[in-house]
């Protein structure tokens, strides 16, 4: 995906809009009743969680930026008296904590009860507790032997939470999604700062492979309605109700179970029944990736397709909000003739290697790693090879282009056609210009993004951020977006491009193609370059209305254009044709 300006480099709620490029999917819709939540089907073979030393309990993963931070504990009780959900856990940097015990009890319909907390906080020990009684929350807070006191106002059925990353209370959200529809909203406390509410989005049944078999859950979108902006994201639970993940993209955390946060796991949201699943040798590591092909063909030797996602955590399908976007286009690409490869990035899902230590010259090795890896297959024709690459995956496929002779053409989708740090300026003023903010206050929003820039391309003023946005933004990735210029890189590519362009993508916007082509057209002895341009769709490759990232959540189209897919598929057809 693409960076958007509603992307806060460290959560909306603080700085506004200011513009993370890391987080191109990371910013979601309020999510609209789109249909009633779907039952689970049928279990292929109910996998146990991890046992716990207490009745009940399973031992979850914590990761931020696709790096493992910390473990908790987490175990669900039911007595005549009501639920209660026990954990505790360690946090490494930059959280650092050390949760001995947290609990939280509802009455048997989940009205919240109380909540207690003991940990030890960055070296200091702190401790937490909450009574509720109706609709009055009273909190008891010591900090470091500091005691403070604090009431609020709640609704009488908050599902209550910690401000931190210990997820065990979460557990209450996930038995109120079990039986919440889409659209309807589950008001939450977060202990003792104040009240916001989850709205809940559509649902779906999705099967996960494990190496011990096969898990059934059911993945609910959610949009955390926080006082500032909207905060979106994905839970998973299993036939029981129980929390099987969270996924919140825009900070790059997921709390997952430990069974389910194995490499040797993965969610199928689509395939072909020839599908097969391969390794990919990597710079000393391995991508996962599915190879896709048609159900029937004469050739021996077929045109293959790698196809690259976009930026941030992006596995091999690139699922966003319910649309596995590479996915679609492998399967249509396979419908039309063509072996189709797609992979999880490097440090996501079954991928080796780190994520957090990549940039896009990485991310670009990847790639022509996974055309090395056709070229060699005796069913592939080395010839008619291919990259396709969505948003950020167009950048990675020019770069990979420029330097790989094997690529006999490229398409790039939704991809930018300036700098990354024209286009993260480009996103946060669109989104400004959205906004209530006085003109004062916009303008301090850009020279913050500038002064984000400035330190990260030169690295000169890093003491004048917030040590949380230096955090989000001290990586090679960022670093690697800001600087990416197709200007610098077309030049190079000799290869035919085709440039595919939603006109109604507010993310990067319809422009980019235009500069593009006009880079691609300036190529010495320019060899031949399309652009199509599809009505009506927006950057997610789905029709849509407005186009906007807050319409994300409400899309009832779940399925990739198929202007957008035939468009591909038939210059492929026309351009491999003449590389044999």
């Amino acid at each position: 995906m693409v960076p958007t300006a509603h992307a806060c480099a460290v959560g909306c709620e603080r700085n506004g809009p200011v513009v993370n490029p890391r987080r191109l999917a990371a910013s979601r819709a309020a999510c609209a009743a789109l249909m009633a939540a779907a039952p689970l089907a049928a279990f292929a073979q109910i996998i146990p969680a991890p046992p716990l030393h207490e009745a009940g309990g399973s031992t979850y993963r914590i990761f931020v930026r696709g790096a493992p931070i910390g473990a908790e504990q987490v175990a669900v009780t039911r007595t005549a008296d009501g639920w209660t959900i026990v954990s505790s856990g360690r946090l490494g940097a930059p959280f650092d904590v050390v949760g001995r015990r947290v609990q939280v009890r509802y009455t048997p319909d989940w009205h919240p009860v109380e909540l207690s907390f003991d940990a030890t906080v960055r070296g200091q020990h702190q401790t937490v507790h909450t009574i509720v009684e109706g609709t009055i929350a009273k909190s008891e807070i010591n900090v470091g032997g500091q005691a403070t006191q604090k009431s609020d106002t709640i609704a009488a059925d908050a599902v209550l939470v910690l401000p931190n990353s210990f997820f065990g209370p979460y557990e209450a959200l996930a038995a109120r999604l079990r039986t919440a529809t889409s659209g309807a909203t589950v008001p939450v406390y977060t202990v003792p700062q104040g009240s916001f509410s989850v709205r809940a989005g559509d649902s779906a049944t999705e099967q996960i492979q494990t190496a011990a078999g096969v898990v059934a859950t059911r993945r609910t979108h959610i949009t955390l309605m926080l006082p500032a902006a909207a905060l979106d994201g994905d839970v998973w639970t299993d036939h029981t109700g129980r929390l099987v993940r969270i996924s919140l993209p825009a900070q790059s955390v997921e709390f997952v179970r430990e069974d389910i946060a194995s490499v040797s796991s993965r969610t199928v949201p689509i395939s072909r029944p020839n599908d097969e699943p391969v390794k990919i040798p990597g710079n000393g590591f391995v991508l996962a990736g599915t190879l896709s092909r048609p159900t029937t063909t004469t050739e021996k030797r077929l045109p293959a397709i790698v196809l690259v996602g976009g930026s941030g955590p992006t596995d091999r399908d690139e699922m966003m909000f319910g649309i596995p976007i590479l996915g679609q286009i492998a399967n249509a690409l396979a419908d039309a003739g063509f072996m189709a490869l797609r992979y999880d990035k490097r440090g996501i899902g079954q991928s080796g290697g780190r994520a957090e230590a990549a940039s896009l010259a990485d991310f670009t090795e990847d790639g022509r790693a996974a055309v090395k890896w056709l070229s060699d297959r005796k069913d592939v024709d080395p010839k008619r090879i291919a990259v396709v690459g969505h948003s950020e995956g167009g950048a990675v496929a020019l770069m990979a282009a420029a330097k790989d002779k094997r690529i006999a053409g490229v398409v790039v989708i939704g991809t930018n056609g300036g700098s990354g740090a024209e286009l993260v300026l480009a996103q946060q003023q669109h989104l400004l210009n959205r906004s209530t903010m006085t003109a004062e206050e916009r303008q301090a929003k850009v020279d913050l993004q500038k002064r984000i820039h400035e330190a990260v391309l030169t690295g000169k003023g890093w003491d004048q951020l917030p040590a949380d946005v230096r955090r989000q933004v001290d990586n090679p990735e960022f670093q690697s977006i800001l600087l990416n210029d197709p200007a610098k890189v077309i030049p190079d590519v000799r290869q035919p491009i085709l440039i595919v362009q939603g006109e109604l993508d507010t993310q990067v916007e319809p422009s980019n193609a235009d500069k593009l082509e006009a880079l691609a057209r300036k190529r010495k002895n320019a060899p031949p370059v399309d652009v199509v341009k599809v009505p009506g769709v927006n950057h997610l490759l789905v029709p849509a209305k407005t186009g906007e990232v807050d319409e994300y959540g409400t899309l009832t189209e779940k399925q990739v254009s198929a202007n957008v897919t035939d468009a591909i598929g038939t210059w492929l057809k026309k351009t491999l044709s003449g590389a044999r």
